[in-house]
């Protein structure tokens, strides 16, 4: 009888004192989990942004797989939650293309604006968005967190991963990418090889984005749009596609941590 008390103490202390949740995703957690751990143990959460469009041979919904992903790998070693990924966006000049999808700045704005305030009524101190998806939703993002952050007294941090791993891809791949180009499809490729068709591509799917003030087109003519003319063209090459994944996942982490470790240090 002892040493089944034992057990079950144990088992309670456990639980009780767990270092970690269950689970980091907020759709998956039981409420009284959730408050045993936010905001005491837990004070940071991360936002998957995206969106629907085309993306050359990988899914139309690449921009919510990629920062999803992402969250999944880094989240552990953040200490931080997940939030439900927000899958529609602003998608702009490709909305056309069939199962794209089209959010108004007008709409997508006060959403994503009650979104980040109802993280922050559930005491998240740091709100990281991992955006998905560029174009216009970039500077929505940017202007509603700021805001948000202005008002009710939290931290938050907008990325867009591809840009700020730029130079990633660079190191990985000799050369720049695009969207649903080389780094992206390797990124994809890297999460789940069963959403990319290979042979489905042809390098005709690919156009160059315009140099600023030359030229532009609705719909983009491509789903394919290449940072650098001749560069970014997906190669589908298994062990860079794993490498530059883990090496993004690793740069984004260090940007999140080291701000979060910046914003105490100045006592905000």
């Amino acid at each position: 009888m002892k040493t089944l008390f034992t057990v079950f103490f144990l088992f309670w202390l456990s639980s009780t004192f767990a270092q970690s949740p269950s689970t980091r995703e907020m759709d998956r957690i039981n409420w009284m989990e959730f408050a045993e751990f936010v905001p005491e143990k837990i004070n940071t959460v991360l936002l998957p942004t995206g969106t629907l469009e085309p993306h050359g041979v990988i899914n139309n919904g690449a921009d919510n797989t990629a920062p999803f992903a992402m969250a999944k790998a880094i989240a552990e070693e953040l200490n931080a939650m997940i939030a439900p990924t927000l899958n529609y966006g602003i998608t702009g000049s490709m909305a056309a293309y069939p199962g794209a999808f089209q959010i108004s700045e007008e709409a997508y704005a006060p959403f994503i604006r009650d979104i980040l305030k109802g993280l922050a009524k559930n005491q998240f101190k740091n709100i990281i968005i991992l955006n998905g998806h560029g174009g216009g939703q970039t500077a929505v993002l940017q202007r509603v967190a700021a805001e948000v952050a202005n008002e009710l007294g939290i931290r938050t941090l907008v990325i867009n991963w591809w840009s700020y791993a730029s130079d990633v891809t660079l190191e990985v791949f000799k050369e720049d990418g695009g969207h649903a180009g080389l780094n992206e499809t390797a990124y994809i490729q890297a999460i789940d090889p069963t959403l990319v068709h290979k042979e489905r591509y042809n390098a005709d799917q690919a156009t160059a984005y315009p140099k600023p003030n030359t030229w532009s087109a609705v719909p983009f003519p491509s789903s394919i749009g290449l940072y650098q003319g001749g560069q970014g063209y997906p190669n589908f090459d298994e062990k860079q596609a794993k490498e530059y994944f883990e090496k993004v996942n690793a740069k984004v982490l260090k940007l999140i941590q080291e701000t979060i470790r910046k914003w105490d240090l100045a006592g905000l």
